[in-house]
């Protein structure tokens, strides 16, 4: 009888046993495969960071070179250190620094891209560059190239030591905190040196956003990265395929304007940026870094495109003031109206492709900030 037993139990105890082993076998090499993931996407996103700070080094060189008679080049120039800006934060976000006192590097990189943004938005004919400008393009320039060198030496360090990235999550995860890594001690050192950038020489275009905005101006609550994510998506629409292709990352927790960054994998693969504030979850800027390679729309479509957006998004009562157009890109200035009366201080600048009528591009803070008891002026 136990014969007879033994000789049942006995190849299923095996299969049993040899079962478990294969299924181990897989989680181990299912595990493995999300590590591996997890770090080649981590050093793409460093490499990647590397890479457009030298190019915005070199575009921020190239633009404080070009005669101020070439208008038009400068403001290429601006418009291509503003992308670059953007993808830079973009990468950052892809690192595991959410621990990382890394926050004077993403306020300095979203500083460049105000002052890069409002300069080139405006008519450079009109209004040129000022000399004080030119001195800021010549400070960031050398700063940019600091960084870009600090960085350099730490991704000399991660190919020749062949350093990874899941190191430093797991260091920083830790309980006693991060110790000893080169990657971990390379980024403070970065932004070290850039806190240290005097805050004098940002010049009025970058600083005027900074100066006295603070979340005790905005109403509604405190909003979760859920909530945020959701927001996002909701804006976006159908360019987001899921809430996976959405990241929230916190920005400014120790400033007067706690915000969130969101960074959205668009429908063409195209990295689409926004930030919104973390009190009342209020969008403050948006873009979409697509290039735009032809012309087909005119004045009249581009701009109804602009306001059918504004109107689809709740920003009411605007009505255009200026227009411009670079790159095959509209980009138009709208104001706050009331009973025609316009409200210069509530501003937005929407930007279209004149490819299809896509908003590319929004810059809402103007219009979140928005002093409504300053006088009107009158419509003429």
């Amino acid at each position: 009888m136990y014969y007879r037993l033994s000789a049942v139990l006995f190849p299923i105890a095996a299969i049993l046993f040899v079962g478990s082993i294969i299924w181990g076998y897989q989680e181990h090499q299912e595990k493995n495969a999300i590590l591996i993931k997890a770090e080649n996407q981590y050093q793409r996103a460093f490499h990647d960071l590397a890479h457009h700070m030298n190019s915005l080094r070199d575009e921020l060189g190239q633009t404080m070179a070009v005669s101020a008679a070439s208008q038009g080049m400068q403001r290429k120039g601006l418009v291509k250190v503003w992308r670059l800006t953007s993808q830079a934060q973009n990468e950052i976000n892809q690192l595991p620094l959410a621990l990382l006192p890394f926050n004077k590097a993403e306020q300095f990189l979203s500083r460049i891209s105000s002052f890069a943004y409002r300069t080139s938005v405006r008519d450079l004919t009109k209004q040129p560059l000022t000399q004080d400008e030119m001195k800021m393009l010549k400070s960031l320039y050398a700063k940019s190239g600091e960084v870009t060198t600090d960085l350099g030496k730490i991704q000399d360090a991660v190919l020749s030591d062949r350093l990874r990235w899941m190191d430093v999550e797991v260091a920083m995860a830790s309980e006693n905190g991060p110790n000893d890594n080169t990657i971990i001690d390379g980024f403070k050192a970065v932004d070290k040196k850039i806190g240290e950038y005097p805050e004098n020489d940002w010049g009025p275009s970058a600083m005027s956003t900074q100066r006295i905005r603070s979340s005790k101006e905005l109403t509604g609550q405190d909003m979760s990265p859920e909530q945020i994510k959701l927001k996002a998506r909701q804006f976006i629409g159908m360019q987001a395929a899921s809430a996976s292709d959405v990241k929230v990352t916190e920005a400014g927790a120790k400033t007067e304007l706690p915000a969130y960054s969101v960074a959205v994998k668009g429908a063409g693969g195209e990295n689409v940026q926004m930030d919104f504030t973390r009190k009342g979850g209020h969008l403050l800027w948006y873009m979409n870094p697509r290039t735009v390679k032809v012309r087909r729309l005119n004045f009249d479509t581009a701009r109804n495109k602009a306001s059918q957006f504004l109107v689809r998004h709740d920003f009411k009562e605007m009505v255009p003031v200026t227009y411009d157009e670079y790159d095959h890109v509209a980009v138009f200035t709208f104001v706050g109206s009331k009973e025609g009366v316009r409200i210069y201080p509530d501003k937005v600048t929407v930007r279209v492709a004149l490819d299809n009528g896509e908003v590319v591009g929004l810059q809402a803070s103007d219009h979140v900030f928005a002093k409504k008891l300053l006088t009107p002026e009158k419509r003429r």
